[in-house]
């Protein structure tokens, strides 16, 4: 027996997911064309680079083994500061979850007189765009002493990430039911209990995804590399990336070999707490 509007139901599905794949395919195309001609270049030989072709004649590897030996000038510091890169964005992170976590608690579990104007304040420097407050910060961290130091770097990296990820997880805060907080104190938690066995654990999602937000903002960074880190040796790798340009025959192969390489640690980083980010986009959504 066939019941009445199935017909008419699966046709409004395959037209849906039609309409879903004419938007998707192409943007996904878009988004892989690039990183496929970076991996084009990274296994061509340097003849090669510039060919035009879909697939290279002789796919080689030796542009990888280049790179992980350091065989090219621009490439003699490449672990250096591939580790410079990884020490920042760790260390940015794990300060934007201590101060943003904190931040949010206070504002929206503990309710701390002015906490909201502070929260707004600090959003309202996004008005400015962040490259305009380079030059500010480059002067603010030679007052202190701290170019061609990674605490530059790391500092100005937090100052720009902290207020997003304070009210992304204050918004999360928000929806968690306050009856919790309410047994705890009934139970005898003291506000450091609260926050360590309740607010951490229901916050989890969000906290992996305003972690991973803050890593990556500081694994992708340039500007601010470029002017408060100087020394070869101090410098992160998308600073020693720009200098291959520097070269009146730039090595374009190792330079995308490189960018490759870079690129691959946010790729795991993502594909490992997938699952966490897209919990985070809708972490706290609890029925009291």
């Amino acid at each position: 027996m066939k019941l009445p509007g199935v017909s008419e139901f699966s046709w409004r599905d395959v037209a849906t997911e039609a309409r879903l794949l004419l938007i998707g395919i192409p943007v996904f195309l878009w988004t892989m064309i690039p990183i496929y001609h970076m991996f084009l270049f990274a296994i061509s030989p340097k003849e090669d680079a510039f060919s035009g072709k879909l697939w290279p004649d002789h796919p080689t590897l030796h542009n990888f083994e280049i790179v992980f030996k350091q065989q090219h000038y621009f490439l003699r510091d490449f672990y250096a500061q591939f580790w410079n890169s990884t020490l920042i964005a760790a260390a940015v992170g794990a300060l934007t979850l201590f101060i943003a976590t904190a931040a949010a608690f206070s504002i929206s579990r503990l309710k701390v007189p002015g906490g909201r104007m502070v929260l707004n304040l600090a959003l309202f420097t996004y008005f400015i765009p962040a490259a305009f407050l380079a030059v500010p910060m480059y002067r603010t961290m030679g007052n202190y002493g701290l170019l061609n130091n990674h605490w530059a770097l790391i500092l100005a990296m937090v100052t720009i990430a902290s207020p997003y990820a304070i009210w992304v997880l204050k918004q999360a805060s928000d929806k968690l039911p306050v009856e919790l907080d309410e047994a705890a104190v009934m139970d005898g938690a003291t506000t450091l209990q609260i926050f360590r066995l309740v607010y951490l654990p229901l916050m989890m999602p969000s906290l992996v995804a305003i972690g991973t937000y803050a890593v990556l903002l500081a694994w992708n960074e340039y500007l601010y590399a470029f002017l408060l880190l100087s020394n070869d040796r101090e410098i992160t790798l998308p600073v020693a990336l720009g200098n291959f340009l520097a070269a009146d025959d730039s090595p374009w192969e190792l330079l995308m070999t490189t960018g490759f390489i870079y690129a691959l640690p946010p790729a795991a980083v993502y594909y490992a707490f997938r699952r966490y980010m897209v919990g985070g986009l809708t972490a706290g959504a609890v029925k009291s």
